[in-house]
């Protein structure tokens, strides 16, 4: 849909959703296939569920966000808040072939994929399949050492200003914890708008001229000796939606610190190790057991039932559930990250 406002050029606004679920311990991110048709994009790759703003539809945005991804998956939507809106020029292939500027208003959604019918082109992915360097569960993933700091450093190195490079080098070393900086999981947008900026990940290779990095010039070929990133560098999506994954990851990492949110995404009833297992899926880390369970009971972030679950594989576990009592007693009854 297309806004007036005065004389001014048109606006194109539409709605975009990043739906998250954890079955069992894979993050998983629901995208829709043949995204071309209803994108004006050429490209044959996965996307995020979206629709463009219609007002006459819904009395909110997030009413029309609902009933787009109803009507593209079958899926009705519980948890939904309002995560960025993205605008930056030339994002979308409308407005490179001289249409009006393209505004997205993407949100978070939270879901329990289990008992949830999807229909259509619909598909769960494993979020970690479009940012593979974000899953720290069994290490350093090796796609950090082997494809990404090598190739980020001769970017930083191919600019003759040394005031610039120290700018890049710094950069470099904070969003992938290098020497002696600590790897923060929050910073998944950062590390991503960075891949982009050297041209390391596909997506920067979409427009005549690339991007321009900071200080230096366009470039087709991306960091200075690195090959072609195209296809490399974990799963490409379509238009700017893998930034918009690194977005509601950060997020959420983030929030789970400090909102319950991690319970929208398990079963009513559910072990203190599934519940771990959920928050380590979203965070990218192992955490420590014993610490993890006192952090959540001695909280009050959970109540036992008085059963167990006894298709654990050897001893049965104690079922536990959401304690809504807590939202009162606590101003930031998040689970933490005990020993990540």
């Amino acid at each position: 849909m297309e806004l007036q406002r005065g004389q001014e050029a048109a606006v194109a606004i539409g709605l975009n959703a990043v739906i998250v679920a954890v079955t069992g311990d894979s993050p998983r991110v629901l995208t829709v296939e043949g995204a071309k048709h209803w994108l004006a994009s050429r490209e044959e790759l996965e996307a995020l569920p979206f629709g463009p703003l219609d007002p006459g539809r819904g009395r909110t945005l997030e009413k029309e966000l609902r009933g787009w991804v109803s009507e593209q998956t079958s899926l009705d939507l519980g948890y939904v808040e309002q995560l960025y809106t993205f605008g930056d020029r030339d994002r979308d292939p409308i407005e490179r072939r001289g249409g009006p500027p393209v505004l997205s208003v993407a949100y978070l959604a939270l879901v329990r994929e289990r008992g949830q019918s999807i229909a259509g082109r619909a598909n769960w992915q494993d979020y970690y399949a479009f940012l593979p360097w974000e899953d720290w569960r069994t290490g350093c993933p090796p796609i950090i050492e082997q494809e990404i700091i090598g190739p980020l450093l001769s970017w930083a190195d191919s600019v003759s200003d040394r005031s610039i490079r120290a700018i890049r080098r710094e950069r470099v070393t904070i969003s992938f914890g290098l020497g002696e900086a600590a790897w923060d999981g929050e910073r998944v947008l950062e590390r991503y708008e960075l891949l982009y900026e050297a041209g390391l990940v596909s997506e920067a290779h979409r427009e005549p001229g690339s991007q321009t990095a900071a200080g230096g010039s366009k470039s087709k070929k991306g960091a200075q000796g690195a090959r072609s990133p195209l296809g490399e560098l974990g799963r490409p999506m379509v238009l700017d939606h893998r930034r918009m994954l690194a977005t509601a990851l950060g997020r959420l990492r983030g929030k789970i610190k400090y909102r319950p949110v991690v319970f929208e995404l398990i079963s009513p009833t559910f072990t203190l190790l599934q519940l771990q297992r959920v928050v380590e899926a979203l965070a990218g880390v192992l955490l420590h057991k014993q610490n993890f369970r006192r952090l959540v009971e001695k909280g009050g972030l959970v109540e036992g039932t008085s059963q167990v679950e006894t298709r654990t594989g050897g001893r049965p576990a104690e079922l536990f559930r959401f304690r809504r009592g807590v939202l009162r007693e606590r101003r930031a009854p998040g689970v933490g990250l005990p020993g990540g």
